[in-house]
């Protein structure tokens, strides 16, 4: 059996249905927070478990008889090491002979302040002993995609990304790539570097809006700190707005590019050009 933890979210949802297309549903365990939230899922003979990543011994109850787990990163920035470490544990007290872990991109070398506790969540499965296959996940194009709207209404695109290239991928494309991983034998030990095919800058990102929606927009360059307090001029906690900005930095540095195309050879197919997600977020 294949487990999926964050079940609910948009990542973990993608992943199942995925998996669905090739894997029977009885053979899914679907391990979420609120089982309420994936009653589609449990309609279609997808295994259903409860079990939330600070409780170690739910964890352990619903990894029984699971094979392999794919443990998708907690949201709760700055709390993920230790709620990452908790699941590493259940996993192998349960016996499990795999975990796939949606790490970042190049981790190890990265400038961005997300990888830290990617780094030590990599080194927590180092030193458990359980078999294991990091899937370093680059940027999802969806989250430059939710500053479209506003962009467009005032005709400027910011960041702090500078000249950086992107190389960016859907969600639906690392949904793809981390169901393809859960289905292959041969996994542990194998680290994938997983990014879009083709890098793009923001300003190019900026003229893509614009061409489509028909409407003049620029890209405005800031420093980090600048762009931050933009941020949270805009309504996001201090905390989130410090991320985001510290990210745009670090794709400047080229935290945010690799041109390996490992992604779309794991998938099978180009993965989703920066035209069609502007096409599809317009």
């Amino acid at each position: 059996m294949i487990a999926i933890t964050g079940a609910s979210g948009q990542l973990g949802r993608l992943v199942i249905e995925d998996l669905l297309k090739t894997v029977k549903a009885e053979e899914i365990v679907a391990v979420v927070r609120n089982p309420a939230k994936v009653d589609d899922f449990a309609s279609r003979g997808v295994q259903v478990r409860e079990a939330d990543y600070g409780d170690v011994s739910a964890l352990v109850k619903a990894f029984s008889g699971v094979e392999k787990v794919l443990l998708i990163s907690s949201s709760e920035v700055g709390q993920r090491a230790a709620q990452h470490n908790n699941i590493i544990a259940a996993a192998k007290q349960a016996g499990v002979k795999l975990i796939a872990y949606t790490s970042l991109l190049h981790a190890d070398k990265s400038p961005l302040a997300l990888a830290e506790e990617h780094i030590v969540t990599e080194q927590q499965l180092k030193a458990s002993g359980v078999p294991f296959v990091l899937l370093r996940n680059g940027w999802y194009t969806e989250n430059y995609l939710a500053s479209v709207p506003p962009a467009i209404q005032h005709g400027v695109f910011i960041g702090s990304a500078g000249e950086g290239k992107i190389a960016s991928a859907t969600r639906a494309d690392y949904a793809a790539a981390a169901a393809k991983v859960m289905t292959l034998d041969n996994q542990a030990g194998k680290v994938y570097e997983l990014a879009g095919d083709r890098g793009w800058t923001l300003t190019e990102l900026a003229a893509e809006v614009s061409q489509q929606s028909g409407k003049p927009v620029v890209y405005q360059n800031l420093n980090e700190a600048d762009f931050k307090a933009a941020l949270q001029g805009a309504g996001l906690p201090e905390g989130f707005a410090a991320l985001l900005a510290n990210s745009d930095a670090g794709a400047e540095k080229g935290g945010l590019f690799d041109d390996s195309h490992q992604l779309s050879k794991l998938i099978g197919r180009p993965t989703t050009s920066l035209r069609d997600s502007v096409k599809s977020a317009l």
